[in-house]
């Protein structure tokens, strides 16, 4: 086979597989048949002239030769891109799809709007979001930047801080009524608490004092929860004392649904990071998008922007 049949589309096939590691997978996501798949890399495979891919029953990894093939071809596809949207000018920036990937709780109350905001403001780009509190692997799931709540290890991605989320303690007012209002954070030991069950060390709570001194006390717990949205429910129907990001709960404090307690100690606040595919950050939509995100977020209630 010519070396003229390597094309992008062959490549683009290719560099998802290597990613993902699934035929089907990559065959949903394109909207392809999975036999045109296992087509387009045989096609691919004989144009080069050396095997990419090793396949088994259950998975497809790269031989030696696929991961070089798969560095310079990601490379490529960048750089076509890139260059498709150079010789659009401007116009080329404001189209195509950006993906991005955001705290489930966080993405259904503020961020949504942001993108909508988003597409206001560049009609011809298109989003999906995907709303999920995994730690997802954004080049497998094709994702080009995600926000993200906590600490962060993903060496893979480039870390863009962009603030700390504040927390409160909160409680609705008939909890506050059935079982008073604690005026330490040791009176919490006699109080049911909300807790996130997918948050280690959530049977604690760290307070800092108004004199500055640090104190971490026990919490216990009748209702565990792994949904942000789920806590919110469970504080506003008086199920117990929770410690909350104020923009789950601002809203509902505002409107007196639920009260802020014990004001004068701190929670500590949390990270809020953007995390950007390298390879993806030099496309003019992406860059738009990370602008625009980073500018807008701090509109959040409770997001102290990074400074």
């Amino acid at each position: 086979m010519d070396r003229s049949d390597i094309t992008l589309d062959r490549m683009r096939t290719f560099v998802r597989v290597a990613e993902r590691g699934n035929l089907s997978a990559v065959a949903r996501e394109l909207g392809l048949g999975q036999s045109t798949v296992t087509r387009q890399l045989a096609e691919l495979e004989a144009a080069v002239g050396v095997p990419l891919l090793s396949r088994t029953t259950r998975r497809v990894t790269l031989t030696d030769e696929g991961r070089r093939y798969y560095a310079s071809s990601v490379q490529i596809l960048r750089l076509v891109e890139q260059a498709r949207d150079e010789a659009r000018g401007e116009g080329g920036a404001t189209a195509g799809t950006i993906r991005i990937s955001c705290t489930a709780a966080l993405g259904v109350l503020h961020v949504a709007h942001l993108v909508f905001a988003f597409q206001d403001a560049h009609p011809g780009i298109g989003v999906d979001l995907s709303l999920t509190d995994e730690r997802v692997d954004l080049v497998k799931e094709g994702v080009d930047m995600a926000l993200r709540l906590g600490p962060l290890t993903d060496s893979a991605a480039k870390l863009k801080s962009l603030g700390r989320s504040r927390r409160v303690l909160v409680a609705a007012p008939d909890y506050l009524a059935r079982r008073g209002r604690p005026a330490a954070p040791e009176d919490l030991a006699a109080h049911d608490v909300v807790r996130m069950s997918n948050i280690a060390g959530s049977d604690s709570l760290a307070f800092t004092g108004p004199d500055g001194t640090e104190r971490r006390v026990a919490v216990r717990s009748r209702l565990r929860l792994d949904h942000g949205l789920a806590a919110r429910e469970a504080i506003a129907a008086g199920r117990g004392i929770a410690p909350a990001h104020l923009w789950l709960v601002d809203d509902l404090v505002r409107a007196g649904r639920v009260e802020v307690i014990l004001a004068d100690y701190a929670l500590p606040a949390v990270p809020l990071s953007m995390l950007i595919v390298p390879e993806r950050a030099g496309i003019a939509r992406v860059r738009l998008a990370i602008d625009f995100f980073t500018a807008r977020i701090g509109a959040i209630p409770g997001i102290e922007p990074a400074r």
